[in-house]
């Protein structure tokens, strides 16, 4: 295997534009890409600019019917079919839509295909992570499942068990759906709670179907949940189900979003308590996937004060070039934050925490809310992988 990590990048993903208005602003992923380069990082990696998928391509996981209608509002916005998502508030339709999202899911079907054959230990596509998409509808902001779509190819190319690990702050429902019922694929979904948060799913009684109970794993965790309390949660759900489940690989989407900043959620997350779980992630893909580790980006919509900096934790994590926290942020790119938004960007690589958490098997306290979480998607999915739900509480 080549100790190269890919990155795949093209500078066309910024064209992934709803409109000024819209809150999933492109701007994210122009001051990632140009974060990332300021650190000098992407000498650590392959950069790599990947083809668009071809419409066979998208159909591992969406209908004919529902690309045709992409490519339709693409070419005429004007001819956008919100039955199908499109054209819709969440997700406007706009000129070459297509073309960009193609552009996006390529890049996770490359990062796929270069982790299974060994060209990669890990890949990152950070303008990835769409994982609201439904097979025959856009949603949330999202038009074709990068995510679904790499774990597709890994499966068609042979592999046999596949984790997901969504820890944006909304349900990864549109991964969840595509393989509901496919036993060789774990999903699991950190999130706030449905109850308060699109898209209104993501409870812990959602196990999978028929053939694949337990497959899916949702941990519903309750607003104003910061670093020790996510950590906690993480920890005491996601190594013991991947170390039960054994994956051949794993894919990850790295949502920005819970952080404290963010205008569309209510969590308080920090930088710093992301980047422990972009390092969570890595180790577990080591130990349990023989490295096998694609990464995406996700929702994120403080998109010059968190985004950038979260992902590059992310990228520089993948690579094995940790960025220290304390690291100050390169005065080139924060004069180019200046010059593009008007605003002052931060001065360091860090939100200023040493994000500590208490491991759920130290004690469960039945009368707090994130507890009460935590148990309730260990009681549901746990004994499906032969694990006991209250063990060492």
């Amino acid at each position: 295997m080549s100790g190269a990590v890919h990155l795949l990048w093209d500078d066309r993903m910024t064209g992934y534009d709803f409109g000024p208005w819209h809150p999933m602003k492109p701007i994210r992923l122009r001051l990632t890409i140009d974060l990332i380069r300021a650190l000098g990082l992407d000498a650590e990696l392959v950069v790599l600019a990947p083809r668009p998928a071809t419409d066979d391509e998208l159909g591992l996981v969406h209908t004919a019917d529902y690309i045709a209608a992409v490519r339709a509002a693409s070419a005429d916005p004007g001819c956008a079919d919100p039955a199908r998502g499109l054209g819709t508030d969440d997700t406007p339709a706009f000129k070459d839509m297509h073309d960009v999202s193609a552009l996006i899911a390529g890049g996770s079907l490359a990062a796929a295909d270069a982790v299974w054959s060994g060209a990669a230990p890990h890949a990152v596509n950070f303008a990835g992570g769409l994982h609201h998409a439904m097979p025959s509808a856009a949603a949330g902001f999202c038009i074709y499942n990068d995510a679904a779509l790499a774990i597709a190819r890994l499966l068609d190319l042979g592999a046999e068990r596949v984790v997901y690990i969504d820890v944006d702050v909304h349900h990864g429902d549109g991964v969840q759906t595509v393989f509901w019922n496919d036993p060789r694929v774990l999903t699991i979904s950190l999130h706030e709670s449905p109850r308060f948060l699109f898209p209104g799913t993501g409870f812990p009684d959602e196990i999978g179907g028929p053939d694949a109970e337990g497959r899916a794993v949702n941990v519903a965790l309750p607003p104003g949940v910061a670093d020790a309390g996510w950590l906690r949660a993480f920890d005491a759900i996601v190594p013991p189900l991947v170390e039960a489940f054994r994956p051949q690989a794993i894919v990850s989407q790295h949502g920005a979003d819970t952080h404290l900043e963010d205008p569309l959620a209510h969590l308080g997350v920090t930088i710093d308590g992301q980047r422990l779980v972009h390092a969570a992630v890595h180790d577990l893909a080591h130990r349990f996937a023989d490295g096998r580790w694609i990464a995406t980006g996700g929702g994120g919509y403080a998109a010059t004060d968190v985004v950038p900096r979260t992902w590059t934790h992310l990228v520089a994590e993948a690579a094995h070039a940790p960025v220290d926290p304390v690291s100050e942020v390169p005065p080139a790119w924060r004069e180019e934050v200046r010059r593009m938004t008007g605003h002052e960007a931060p001065r360091r690589m860090t939100d200023g925490q040493t994000p500590a958490f208490r491991r759920f098997a130290a004690g469960y306290d039945p009368a707090d809310r994130l507890d009460q979480a935590v148990l309730a998607t260990r009681r549901a999915v746990f004994p499906t992988h032969g694990l006991e739900p209250l063990f060492d509480i």
